[in-house]
């Protein structure tokens, strides 16, 4: 089992990170994760606890909203990354996969699938070859490949969009929300790829997921995130087995399954962060 506080391997160290938006709101306070080398990490926690800033804060994508990392320093490989562009990023090996899918619509699946290997300089056999790979793990999107994306599903347009990423030749994914919006079979489906790619072609990936059963199913290792701090972590196996993750996000408890409106929030702070 990978463990993700161990220093050896590390691709993606975040060390106690702040981010304001506007120069007045602050969004994540003391935030520290580190992503290992063939991991699967599990940033977790509900709409609004910081997870897709997390994930920007890193890809720096955070300008754009007029968001900035004001303290703290993020390292890839032990080299700071705030002064990369994105671009400079996915060369080094980052790339994330944005909530919401965001396929080009008017493109067909192997058009949009080819944008990601804009960037590549190893020639039209090794992309050739990439393609072929993302069309193994994703057979449906063979199928559909002449299909203009905007009429493709929104699980056909999720995988366009990490197999998109995948043509940049990428080590590490930041995969924002890939449930979202998705039918059960499909989010499974999904998760399993993912998994797929980490053991068979060695991919990392530090995935946002507020379905937290799904994601700890298949995460080594997962951080909880509320209201911008991280509250807990551990390795995904504990954190399924611990009582207040099993009451507040997989809704049970010793008592059978409960609703978490019906649970006052100052109890789960009281526990998680006195």
């Amino acid at each position: 089992m990978l463990d993700a506080t161990d220093a050896q391997d590390t691709l993606l160290e975040v060390k106690n990170i702040e981010v304001i938006y506007n120069h007045v709101i602050l969004v994540l306070k003391g935030v520290s994760l580190t992503v290992p080398k063939g991991g699967i990490i599990a940033l977790l926690g509900g709409n609004g606890a910081g997870k897709t800033t997390t994930l920007k804060a890193i890809s720096n994508l955070l300008h754009s909203e007029r968001g900035e990392v004001t303290k703290g320093s993020i390292l890839y490989r032990n080299r700071p990354v705030a002064d990369l562009n994105p671009s400079e990023l996915v060369k080094t090996g980052v790339i994330q996969v944005m909530e919401g899918r965001h396929c080009f619509e008017h493109l067909t699946i192997e058009e949009n699938l080819l944008t990601g290997a804009y960037t590549r300089r190893d020639g039209a056999a090794r992309v050739q070859e990439d393609l072929d790979m993302v069309y193994t793990y994703f057979p449906r999107l063979k199928e559909r490949r002449r299909s203009q994306a905007g009429y493709t599903s929104g699980g056909e347009q999720q995988m366009c969009a990490i197999g998109r990423a995948l043509m940049s030749r990428p080590e590490t994914i930041l995969l924002d929300e890939p449930s979202m919006g998705l039918a059960p079979q499909l989010v499974e489906e999904i998760f399993q790829i993912v998994r797929d790619l980490n053991e068979k072609e060695g991919v990392s990936f530090l995935l946002a997921e507020q379905n937290t059963n799904v994601a700890l199913k298949y995460a080594h290792y997962g951080y909880i995130l509320e209201s911008g701090r991280v509250v807990m972590d551990g390795p995904a196996a504990d954190l399924r087995e611990n009582p207040d993750v099993k009451e507040f996000y997989l809704g049970m408890s010793e008592e059978g399954r409960k609703s978490f409106r019906d649970v006052r929030s100052y109890r789960r702070r009281k526990r998680w962060l006195s």
